[in-house]
């Protein structure tokens, strides 16, 4: 909302250039739209700045889940394949015995 109303603004001080008559107001609305214009652009980079960290904590977060479940998936298969030697272990002791 803060961008919108500064858009608003250097819109306003545009239109404000337009409709000096004196130089001097001329100039100062020339500077007014100047510092709108700055302000408009630090509001941009500093969004910009933002997006990148958010994405950049989403990225975080994504490959820690990855590894947890790759860990976990691995402990699942050591767990299976221990239960599958366990059996292959108690049928050839009935097939024994």
């Amino acid at each position: 909302m803060k961008k919108l109303f500064t858009l608003f603004l250097l819109g306003a001080f545009t239109l404000a250039v337009f409709a000096c008559e004196n130089k001097s107001d001329k100039e100062k609305a020339e500077d007014q739209v100047e510092e709108s214009t700055e302000e408009v652009k630090d509001a941009v980079e500093d969004a910009a700045e933002e997006i990148e960290d958010a994405a950049e904590e989403v990225k975080e977060d994504a490959e820690g889940a990855v590894e947890e479940g790759t860990e976990e998936t691995e402990e699942a298969a050591e767990e299976v394949e221990e239960e599958g030697e366990k059996t292959i272990e108690k049928v050839e002791k009935k097939k024994k015995g």
